[in-house]
């Protein structure tokens, strides 16, 4: 809901934009104040859209603005989808707009924090939420930074006659980027240069069946499902030998994927804030750091979402012969809000402090096919939290054989399972367990191995 309203609130403004596209072209290529105008303009749009569809939450004024600067910060649960999908999404857009004005990352962080104070005091009625805060201005950062990165990717490598398929879908990825370079002609025409980055990129389209479901009597799983998966991963360690990972996100992977029973299933997000690279001869390269993450999860029984930090390494190793294992282990910590899909109250849910792990690998045999391993893990503590504790692990396994070309077939198991336990209500598991056949389209670098 809330990324379709942000949606059309971006599409009032192209129309106007549009309108005085060709008027402002200053010699420099980085501003301040455009930004931080579009910011404020987004939310005043925002702010106006929700007043008409959804009526006195958003009807803000001076006096709940006074109000606002004056109160504390305080926990809310909005729906789970609106808190944690549409509030990065939201920081996504503030963030869009300072990388599409010039800026760098550590700045549009800055902006995108920012951008989500305003909306905090003045875009609502209720009090600040410093779980909205989280969402919007760290998770809507990762966010934003991976759709910018891959905006400016497609922009890069797009043919002089791209036709009108490409450019929407550049659009769709990154709508701040596009907005700018068509509002400010030549200001913003530079492209954000890759570095010839190596990156795997990969679109599944399938069908699954759920082979476990157990622990929540009022979910009717659904025995078949339609998905579609859409993964890339950039900046790989393999590839050219001087690219170094000098930027924020110079490393990142992106996964999401949706399906006929769940809707909007999972967004998988991790880049390397900090990082420095590592090679062992000929074989091995690498590099490992400070990982920003944002995971959001919701297998129909219950609901994880996760804005965190990791220490962790990514790497390539070519051992003599036709394999190659690519791989990322972290660790870390995040605020994270977890739930069951038992009820239709879907404000039904609870944060905390979040310890995590992330155990990931490919195993790639030459480029004929490819084995995908990632398991994760979430305790979702009672420290800043409730009084229970919740630990999730997710399991997804997936081998894929490349037929012909760019053109690959896959099976894909997926295990999700919730532990928990709350004074009262005791311990319980919930389980899910999927098993699908994909129709894969891979890109030009087909299973990521790089060369």
């Amino acid at each position: 809901m809330t990324s379709c309203r942000l949606g059309l609130a971006l599409t009032l403004l192209l129309p106007v934009a549009a309108a005085h596209g060709q008027i402002a072209r200053p010699d420099s290529a980085r501003s301040h104040v455009i930004p931080a105008l579009e910011i404020v303009g987004f939310d005043v749009l925002l702010n106006l859209f929700d007043r008409a569809a959804l009526g006195d939450p958003y009807r803000s004024n001076l006096e709940s603005m006074r109000r606002n600067l004056r109160s504390s910060w305080v926990i809310e649960n909005d729906p789970f989808e609106i808190n944690q999908f549409g509030h990065p999404y939201q920081g996504s857009i503030y963030h869009g707009f300072a990388r599409a004005s010039g800026q760098d990352y550590w700045a549009a962080m800055g902006y995108t924090f920012a951008g989500s104070v305003l909306w905090e005091i003045a875009g609502e009625v209720t009090p600040p939420s410093r779980n909205d805060q989280i969402a919007s201005g760290i998770a809507g950062s990762f966010l934003g930074e991976a759709l910018f990165r891959i905006g400016s990717l497609l922009l890069e490598n797009e043919p002089s006659d791209a036709g009108l398929g490409r450019r929407m879908l550049t659009t769709a990825i990154a709508p701040t980027l596009v907005f700018n370079r068509r509002v400010f002609g030549r200001r913003f025409d530079a492209v954000f240069p890759s570095r010839e980055a190596a990156y795997f990129r990969r679109i599944a389209v399938g069908a699954t069946a759920t082979t476990q479901g157990r622990g929540e009597r009022g979910v009717r799983l659904r025995p078949v499902e339609g998905v579609i998966d859409v993964s890339m991963e950039y900046g790989l360690p393999g590839g050219e030998t001087d690219y170094r990972w000098r930027r924020p996100f110079d490393y990142f992977a992106l996964q999401v994927t949706g399906s006929t029973a769940a809707g909007f299933e999972s967004a998988l997000i991790r880049g390397l804030l900090v990082g420095r690279g590592a090679q062992l001869g000929s074989a091995y390269r690498g590099v490992w750091g400070l990982y920003g993450n944002y995971d959001y999860i919701s297998p129909e029984l219950f609901r994880v979402s996760s804005t965190a930090v990791s220490i962790g390494t990514t790497f390539e190793w070519r051992p003599p012969g036709a394999i190659a294992v690519q791989g990322t282990a972290l660790a870390g910590a995040g605020f994270a809000a977890v739930g069951t899909l038992a009820g239709l109250d879907t404000a039904d849910y609870h944060y905390g402090v979040a310890p995590h792990s992330l155990l990931a690998s490919r195993i790639i045999f030459r480029d004929r096919a490819a084995l995908d391993l990632a398991a994760r893990e979430y305790f979702v503590s009672r420290i800043a939290g409730t009084s229970g504790h919740d630990n999730i692990f997710r399991l997804d396994a997936a081998f894929a054989l490349r037929l012909h070309g760019q053109r690959a077939v896959a099976v894909r198991y997926v295990l999700s399972r919730r532990d928990s336990f709350f004074p009262g209500a005791g311990n319980r598991a919930q389980v899910r367990g999927t098993l699908g056949l994909f129709y894969t389209m891979l890109g030009h670098d087909r299973f990521g191995r790089t060369r």
